[in-house]
């Protein structure tokens, strides 16, 4: 596994130290960091849920982003993801936390540019993620995207709040939506329906 483009581009990643982690594939990654816009990420904060490897957030950083939060449950991984900072070069600029990806959202500092998860495809809950994605306040930035990669067989909501689906893109068994944070457009609609009644 190796860092798809940017300053470590080619960089050889660490892969998964215990069962049921499932690393995006290189070739999911590049599609992703094509799809989304450089301003997204560049010069921003990233977040990455779920981590496992890191190598969502580690891409981030490769490609421009000034700080990026990892979350990860096992302790294991967690040293994973340091060894894959350091071997990248990017352990000055990232922050990894063990802990439930949901409740450590509170204690994150928030105003993230962009918020990467790809959580294991056994794993219940997705719209629960999504909703508590959106209801801690700050954690994104006004024009925030949230990358919520998943398998084929779970259907997200066009929108969940302020986040409204913009893409999708589908390859093989694996989905990915991106949600685009609209606050400004989540309040008109509330005032117009509002205003209605």
């Amino acid at each position: 596994m190796r860092v798809g483009g940017g300053e470590a581009r080619g960089r050889r990643l660490k892969g998964a130290a215990v069962p049921g982690v499932r690393p995006t594939t290189e070739r999911v990654r590049a599609a992703i960091f094509n799809i989304l816009s450089i301003e997204q990420y560049l010069d921003r904060r990233a977040l990455d849920l779920f981590a496992g490897t890191g190598s969502l957030g580690i891409e981030a950083l490769s490609r421009g982003a000034e700080w990026a939060d990892f979350v990860e449950r096992d302790r294991r991984q967690c040293a994973v993801i340091r060894e894959n900072l350091a071997s990248a070069g990017f352990d000055g600029q990232a922050r990894v936390l063990q802990g439930d990806a949901v409740r450590s959202l509170a204690s994150l500092p928030g105003g993230y540019g962009l918020v990467l998860l790809d959580p294991p495809y056994r794993m219940g809950a997705f719209h629960a993620v999504m909703e508590s994605i959106v209801k801690q306040p700050g954690l994104l930035a006004a024009d925030g995207m949230v990358v919520a990669g998943h398998a084929r067989q779970t259907e997200l909501r066009a929108a969940y709040g302020s986040l409204r689906r913009v893409i999708l893109r589908q390859y093989g068994d694996n989905v990915v939506d991106f949600y685009l944070n609209e606050p400004r457009a989540e309040a008109a609609t509330g005032e117009s329906q509002g205003s209605e009644a």
